[in-house]
């Protein structure tokens, strides 16, 4: 059985949030495990980032929508330990 991700294994987003219900992949299934942001049609919309870049990104996006920083820095601490930065 595949696993259930609550969260995007590329930015940590919680998947319940994006408003397209996720990434795709190439043949137009929606991937378990990454958000529209991160993934489209099979492949990482940014493929040269880096879990330091992508942490930098998450940061100013939700400094952006206003919530508060010590919340900023929680959600973005466990970024590099997602499934997409393992190597």
């Amino acid at each position: 059985m595949d696993k259930t991700y609550k969260n995007c294994q590329s930015c940590g987003m919680p998947l319940s949030r994006d408003e397209q219900g996720g990434g795709t992949e190439q043949n137009g299934d929606k991937s378990p495990k990454y958000c529209s942001h991160c993934y489209q049609n099979g492949e990482f919309t940014l493929p040269d980032l880096t879990a330091e870049q992508m942490k930098d990104r998450v940061k100013q996006k939700m400094a952006e929508m206003g919530f508060p920083k010590f919340l900023v820095g929680l959600f973005t601490r466990n970024i590099h330990k997602l499934e997409r930065w393992r190597s």
